[in-house]
């Protein structure tokens, strides 16, 4: 199977078609705006000590606070600025077509950074809402040279997030880091297969994350 210039599966070889699905229906499950949202659920619910004796009424305020600054407030603009004709396709396949979108980022993610940090949220929390502010910023300035890949720029950040937390204890076991490792693989051999990115924009990417993440922790630490 072939994946035309629009992202779209073209029925092809029959052994390619399996892996194939299977890679495209990761790359929307964890599309980055959604992997926003699987962390901090993670966060907030999953992670035992991070929220400990927060009720569930507070923990959902929490969950749906940095979702509808951090999730749904891109995901409207995109849609918007493709209703308009602003940009040529929802998944955003030209470096021009990213320009807004990130800018309209830059600005959500700030917000939301900044409503963590004077409620205070964890520490882990808002290293993860200042990595994702520092990030859309540095990918609108890459953006004017390579298209970087913003699956690779958001598993970095979280894979370095769990490594982090690993190291300082926060994390009291290797499950959650090993699955994010397995998981972004898996999501950037796709996107390469894929044709939406050469090998260079992934892996340049994955390290811009990641070492983004790593200041945001070293600067609020």
């Amino acid at each position: 199977m072939e994946i035309n210039q629009g992202g779209r599966l073209k029925m092809g070889a029959k052994n390619n078609t399996y892996s194939d699905y299977i890679f495209l229906t990761l790359s929307y499950i964890f599309h980055p705006v959604f992997l926003i949202l699987w962390t901090t659920a993670y966060l907030v619910y999953v992670h035992p000590l991070l929220f400990v004796g927060v009720n569930d009424h507070a923990k959902m305020l929490v969950l749906l606070r940095i979702a509808g600054t951090s999730v749904f407030l891109p995901v409207m603009t995109i849609i918007l600025l493709k209703g308009l004709g602003f940009i040529s396709s929802i998944k955003l396949p030209e470096q021009k077509d990213r320009i807004v979108p990130y800018v309209a980022c830059i600005t959500f993610f700030f917000w939301s950074y900044y409503v963590s940090k004077k409620l205070g949220d964890p520490f882990e929390l808002r290293v993860f809402l200042l990595a994702l502010f520092l990030t859309s910023s540095a990918s609108l300035l890459i953006n004017n040279y390579i298209k970087i890949s913003m699956h690779a720029t958001g598993f970095g950040g979280v894979n370095a997030l769990f490594v982090m937390m690993l190291m300082s204890g926060s994390l009291n076991d290797g499950f959650m880091l090993t699955l994010s490792f397995l998981l972004a693989g898996l999501v950037c051999t796709g996107r390469i297969r894929q044709k939406h990115h050469h090998p260079a924009e992934i892996y340049f990417g994955y390290f811009t994350g990641a070492l983004i993440l790593l200041f945001s922790w070293w600067f609020l630490s």
